[in-house]
């Protein structure tokens, strides 16, 4: 009981101060359906994970119209088995990838819902995009072909630093990004609307830089436990 309620309250307590224009990504990594079924029943609809073997392992688990967020480092051998019923991909940092996961929602008769990642931290670790790349991706007139995906955005992570000047101005490079390519490739196109920054650490300093989605999880779950089973 003290869990249920403890996920609730943070449900709550979150939605009370995100915005009605900003979408809240439940980041359920780590955790088990149980938990993940209170949040359900709390009203989330939006869940995001980093493993295609536990997003796998969960969804046949899970109700039918919970909307997964894709949001690690994806692999492209491993694309086919969350395409048939991922809702977006936050994590496209390729045309490789981008290629692949057209291939494998034809297949599945499904569009898919794409973010193009870039890399604005300064950490080394971080995968994703800068501006060049992105734009020689979208100019690819293969693009132009491909109708089983759907870009609606760019995704980002800040660095994991207490320096929220640095963190607010690389959520304000991301969102410059963000207009960039709308401007050049997408002016004309209503979907692709979002930006996708900020976690529990940081999501309001990204909703003040322009976050149309926000990926929280230990707000919402409490503290991980990387070496708990699914």
């Amino acid at each position: 009981m003290l869990l249920q309620m403890s996920i609730k309250e943070n449900l709550n307590r979150l939605k009370s101060e995100i915005p009605d224009h900003v979408k809240l990504i439940a980041v359920s990594k780590t955790m088990p359906p149980a938990d993940i079924l209170l949040a359900y029943e709390n009203g989330q609809r939006r869940f995001g994970e980093n493993k295609v073997q536990e997003l796998t392992t969960k969804h046949p688990v899970l109700p039918a119209d919970i909307q997964w967020h894709f949001i690690g480092h994806l692999q492209t051998n491993k694309v086919k088995h969350i395409v048939p019923f991922v809702h977006m991909i936050e994590s496209v940092d390729s045309f490789k990838l981008l290629r692949e996961i057209q291939k494998q929602a034809e297949k599945a008769g499904r569009t898919v819902d794409c973010l193009l990642q870039f890399h604005i931290a300064e950490e080394e670790s971080k995968f994703g995009l800068d501006l060049e790349e992105a734009t020689a991706l979208l100019s690819s007139p293969d693009l132009a072909t491909w109708n089983h995906i759907r870009l609606c955005g760019v995704m980002g992570m800040a660095t994991y630093t207490d320096d929220m000047t640095q963190v607010r101005r690389e959520f304000s490079h991301l969102k410059s990004i963000f207009d960039a390519l709308k401007e050049k490739f997408f002016s004309g196109t209503y979907s692709f609307c979002e930006i996708s920054m900020g976690m529990s650490g940081d999501y309001s300093e990204a909703i003040d830089e322009g976050a149309t989605m926000v990926r929280i999880g230990s707000l919402i779950f409490g503290q991980r436990n990387y070496k708990a089973s699914i």
